[in-house]
């Protein structure tokens, strides 16, 4: 039970906590089920029947192929219409197969090939159909004298079949199998037969289109029939195109033909009243039970789950450890301390030794001392001094302590005049010394100035925010709204860039290529290179870099100082959260709603509902990647049949205006006929796409407007709307109308390819 059914309403953010574990739905797709061997005591059954009694009966449908005996109930035999034909090199062997063995060799799932057009119900490949035939009457048990068969066949066929196609079927049964007579029959009205109507309305809806056939007294109204261009076939590549667009960053599963039909079978239904409903599908309370999760296969990345003495071992062994480097640490610290304190004592000692000496003398014991003078040697001294002052510091744990006696730049003042090499030596060095102890002293000045500004600015905002509460929160407003424009403006850009033949990208990739290039002009370059050199001046100007900003992805154009463009992103999104808290505090007409971090909490997001669900998605789950959420879809794909102009872009009417048309306006006008409600007391549905749950509801709440008050409008189903046309077909074969319909193998060397025999279930010569 939903959340919400207590009572008070829960905030889905913590609400999808007391949900019951969803419940999962793995992916179907059309596989190999196992063999199925030749039945050779079919023909014995067959030959033992009654003369004429025997027929083969085939619903040569575009999803399915069924295939039995006249005299039998069911059909022995259900495959698709698909072949597939390879030749393995290694083996030196043409492998071919037809129907579900198709599934059963991975590289023969590969060439797989179909026997009708896409989408529709008419053979356009009769190598395909020869072999399914093949396949179907081996299967049989019928394999005479090079493969020919030796009894009657009944086949269906679509309303208004081509009569190229019925003549080509023509050639390859008379020819290829011999056959003795033919005769078909339209599906839908053998499902009508077979189902006991005589007058009414046949609404079939199958995997290549829907008809609407009326008929009267047992026979059809072939020239009131219309064909709406819509069926299983197309449902399944709908829903496809939904699941494309709904996971648009890419969906790592791959969802083929097969998985979608099966989804549109399993899981998708009609609505009672479809705009109410989509209206309200994606609301929190009650999606749970809406929504139906697909999880496609994933690999599970093993974790190995240690145990706690495991990790506590573990733990130990990093402790034990840290502490071991911790003490080489300090070893190779105190080593190097003593040796500092051996060198410093040594430099001493040559400077005692020195005191009192001759230059000539001084020289010397310099030179073996490495030292260049006695100034040298005095800043060694001092060096050592401080480094082991610093290094012993740092073992107590204390504080370094800053250098607290001014630097020397006494020679900055002496002319150069006055002073020999070694002197404008010294002088250079303090004049360096004297640049960055300036510069370090300007930083240190300018980051108290900043300190100073800040807290300056927040002591007259805080004065604002006193003296004029309503004109402080105006200017918080506007400057959150033209934050957020930026966000705004720096998200298409991002948009921009990661599309190739955006101007923004353009742009981007022709600075790329000046910067590539030997000669690079306009931004990149500058000014053009010197005629003389390959050297230029790019870089001079501060301005000159900016062009790497502009190269960079997702660099935020103005926002930002930074050269790699992020901490503008941060500090955007810092600002607006940094205003949004002092709007929440003081602006009672804000609330947390109106925030950045609500607009972006998934709890709040349609589209997260939409793509996820009423649970959060963790995108680091291969389980819940691979999952596909099933909700709008569900009613949407098969409302297309009611709406097809609104939802799926067909120019037709739905099932229920062209029904309505065909009984108060077509058949009304006829002559000889009895009354239009004949017609309405049996509209009959048959084939598996009115399967769908509310779909005789839906019928009649559509046609009740467009009939009269307390008309005798009556919707039922077939007992089975699959496999009723071949039940129907078989029930027919046997009777005297069927053995007039069929047309035998000299008549049709006689009269011609097109040749064909009208009876009451069948299609006009056209």
């Amino acid at each position: 039970m939903a959340p919400s059914a207590t009572g008070e309403p829960v905030n889905p953010r913590e609400a999808w906590k007391t949900l019951p574990p969803p419940t999962i739905y793995p992916v179907k797709e059309a596989k190999f089920e196992k063999y199925l061997p030749p039945q050779l005591d079919s023909r014995e059954r067959a030959l033992a029947q009654p003369d004429g009694q025997a027929a083969i009966v085939i619903d040569n449908g575009s999803s399915t192929v069924r295939a039995g005996w006249s005299f039998e109930t069911q059909p022995r035999l259900a495959i698709p219409p698909i072949m597939a034909k390879y030749r393995d090199r290694k083996a030196g062997k043409t492998f071919s197969f037809a129907g579900n063995d198709c599934y059963a060799d991975t590289t023969a799932r590969s060439h797989i090939r179909n026997a009708f057009e896409a989408g529709t119900g008419i053979a356009s490949n009769w190598d395909v159909v020869e072999h399914v035939l093949d396949h179907v009457f081996i299967k049989l048990g019928i394999n005479g004298v090079e493969g020919g068969i030796d009894m009657p066949v009944v086949m269906t066929e679509a309303v208004a079949n081509l009569p190229y196609s019925r003549k080509t079927m023509n050639e390859v049964l008379f020819e290829c199998y011999n056959a003795p007579s033919v005769a078909y029959g339209i599906d839908s009205l053998f499902s009508y037969r077979h189902n006991k109507g005589k007058t009414g309305l046949v609404v079939s809806s199958s995997y290549s289109a829907t008809h609407l056939i009326p008929v009267y007294d047992s026979k059809a109204l072939l020239s009131q029939a219309i064909r709406l261009n819509w069926g299983g076939w197309h449902a399944a590549e709908y829903l496809q195109k939904l699941i494309k667009l709904k996971y648009y960053t890419g969906f790592p599963g791959k969802l083929t033909a097969s998985q979608a039909e099966n989804m549109v079978r399993d899981f998708c239904y009609v609505s009672a009243d479809y705009n109410e409903e989509v209206a309200k599908f994606l609301d929190w309370t009650g999606l749970e039970d809406r929504e139906r999760i697909v999880q496609y296969p994933y690999t599970e990345e093993v974790v190995v789950q240690k145990t706690e003495e495991e990790l506590a071992r573990i733990a130990e062994r990093k402790k034990e450890s840290g502490r071991r480097l911790q003490e080489q640490a300090a070893k190779m610290r105190l080593e190097r301390l003593m040796k500092k304190e051996e060198e410093l004592e040594y430099y001493k000692d040559v400077q005692r030794r020195i005191t009192d000496q001759t230059k000539k003398e001084t020289k010397r014991i310099l030179d073996d001392a490495e030292v260049k003078d006695e100034a040298a040697l005095e800043r060694l001294i001092k060096e050592l001094e401080k480094s082991i002052k610093k290094a012993r510091t740092k073992d107590l744990g204390g504080e370094q302590e800053e250098e607290q006696e001014a630097p020397d730049f006494s020679l900055l003042e002496v002319p150069d005049d006055q002073l020999d090499e070694a002197g404008l030596k010294q002088k250079r060095q303090q004049r360096l010394l004297k640049s960055n102890h300036d510069a370090r002293a300007r930083a240190k000045a300018e980051k108290e100035a900043e300190k100073a500004r800040i807290a300056e600015e927040a002591r007259l905002d805080e004065e604002r925010r006193i003296n004029d509460l309503e004109g402080w929160l105006e200017e918080k407003r506007q400057a959150r709204l033209a934050k957020l424009v930026q966000i705004k403006e720096r998200d298409r850009l991002k948009a921009d860039l990661g599309n190739r033949k955006s101007l923004a990208n353009q742009i981007r990739m022709k600075n790329i290529a000046s910067l590539a290039s030997d000669s690079p002009t306009g931004a990149a370059g500058g000014r053009k290179r010197r005629r003389g050199g390959d050297d230029d001046d790019f870089g001079a100007d501060d301005a000159d870099w900016g062009i790497y900003r502009n190269v960079a992805i997702g660099a935020n154009k103005g926002d930002s100082d930074d050269e790699d463009g992020e901490g503008g992103e941060e500090d955007l999104e810092a600002s607006v959260r940094a205003l949004e808290a002092d709007l929440l505090e003081y602006d009672k007409g804000f609330d947390y709603d109106q925030t950045l971090d609500a607009q972006n909490d998934w709890s709040k997001s349609l589209l997260h509902a939409f793509r996820y669900g009423p649970r959060p998605f963790d995108p680091g789950s291969p389980a819940e990647t691979h999952r596909l959420h099933l909700n709008v879809e569900r009613i949407r794909v098969p409302e297309v049949l009611f709406q097809p102009t609104a939802i799926a872009g067909i120019d037709q009417a739905g099932i229920v205006e062209i029904a309505g048309d065909i009984l108060t306006q077509r058949l009304p006008s006829l002559a000889g006929l009895s009354t239009a409600d004949d017609f309405l007391r049996d509209v009959f549905l048959t084939g598996g796409n009115t399967l769908f749950e509310n779909f005789d509801e839906r019928l009649r709440r559509g046609l009740t407007p467009l009939l009269q008050a307390g008309a005798p409008l009556v919707i039922r189903r077939a007992e089975d709307a699959v496999l009723d046309a071949w039940k129907g077909a078989a029930g027919w074969a046997g009777t005297d109308e069927a053995k007039r319909a069929r047309v035998s193998k000299e008549e049709w060397l006689e009269k011609g390819g097109d040749y064909i025999k009208e009876h009451d279930l069948g299609n006009a010569f056209a």
